[in-house]
């Protein structure tokens, strides 16, 4: 059984991740860390683990050493106590946003901070493993991607790689459901505020964008236009992607390339119905589950083409993704404790 320390799991994040490694076969959860609940069941911050997790809260301090520890921290936490979560654990998965980006010169852009340890960029793997499958097989540090960046690199990255559409042209709007922003309260969460909104949150410079340009520029200068809008769900991203393509593709072709990109990824799920209701994927019906549904509309008037997705922003877009990225670290079948299909009706 493999140790596995979980280090801010207070929040949602965390919440997810002890949910999962304590069904997982090949896991022993030995401690989940939390600085303002220590001493307090785990369950006390998370319900749904209710005679499930019998592990007690503790501090930060009293972190043990693990064969793998996974950060749960808010961003900027990890970076500062790198060295000795590295000295604690030889495997070290990261969910924050510290150590995503490979080149330094992306935090002052996307983040308004210098990175203050660029000499441990080259050391993280990417987190998406759909991109980076075989770099996380030999990997000791995993850096897990944003749920926005997930979601749209996902979406795109078939169309990029094959160059078939206009480099600078892509414009994404994101929906996100509200657990998005995190456990904490603010004056955006607050109920009244929050039910029934339709809120343009960042129509510019969102910070996954720089995940999203370094993932599917392969070398070349591209630009994604994106904008995040809050909807009232708690769980889900549904990106809605417009490309242009560069020639005039008919619809076969472009699912050829859908299919060759995904045709056996076991968390990918190619949508397409010409009818009922569910013909696009729809943030609901992967809730609580690892699944990236994606499908796409051909605009029959223009080159361009709407590709949309959707993830449970704390399944694919963090805890479920960085379980993944741990199955392939250590060897086991990347599905292990993923396989749970979602709920209709939910």
């Amino acid at each position: 059984m493999i140790r596995v320390g979980i280090v801010g799991g207070s929040g949602y994040t965390g919440g997810e991740l002890t949910r999962l490694l304590l069904q997982h076969p090949g896991v022993r959860v030995t401690q989940v860390t939390s600085g303002r609940h220590a001493g307090k069941p785990v369950s006390s911050r998370h319900p749904n683990l209710r005679k499930v997790c019998q592990l007690d809260f503790v501090s930060a301090a009293r972190l043990e050493p693990a064969d793998v520890l996974f950060l749960c921290l808010p961003h900027g936490q990890a970076i500062e106590q790198i060295d000795r979560f590295a000295a604690l654990a030889p495997r070290l998965i990261d969910l924050s946003a510290d150590f995503r980006l490979e080149d330094p010169a992306g935090y002052p852009r996307w983040y308004g901070r210098e990175h203050s340890r660029p000499d441990l960029l080259g050391r993280f793997v990417y987190g998406i493993p759909e991109r980076h499958r075989e770099a996380m097989r030999s990997a000791t540090w995993v850096s897990s991607a944003g749920c926005n960046a997930t979601a749209t690199i996902l979406a795109l990255a078939p169309l990029y790689d094959a160059g078939l559409v206009e480099p600078q042209a892509t414009v994404v709007e994101a929906k996100v459901g509200s657990s998005e922003g995190g456990a904490e309260f603010s004056e955006a969460t607050h109920h009244p505020e929050r039910a029934g909104c339709v809120r343009s949150y960042q129509p510019t410079g969102h910070r996954h964008v720089g995940e999203m340009i370094q993932e599917l520029s392969n070398g070349q200068p591209i630009s994604i236009h994106f904008s995040a809008t809050a909807v009232e769900m708690v769980r889900g991203v549904l990106v809605t992607c417009h490309a242009f393509l560069r020639d005039d593709l008919d619809e076969r072709e472009i699912w050829r390339t859908y299919r060759a990109a995904y045709g056996t990824e076991p968390f990918i799920r190619l949508v397409k119905a010409r009818d009922g209701i569910h013909r696009l994927p729809e943030p609901k019906l992967v809730t609580g589950t690892n699944y990236c549904d994606i499908g796409f509309d051909r605009d029959p008037h223009s080159r361009r083409l709407v590709v949309v997705a959707a993830i449970d922003n704390l399944m694919k877009g963090a805890a479920g993704q960085a379980v993944q990225a741990f199955n392939l670290m250590h060897g086991f079948d990347e599905t292990t404790g993923l396989g749970f299909p979602g709920l209709h009706p939910i």
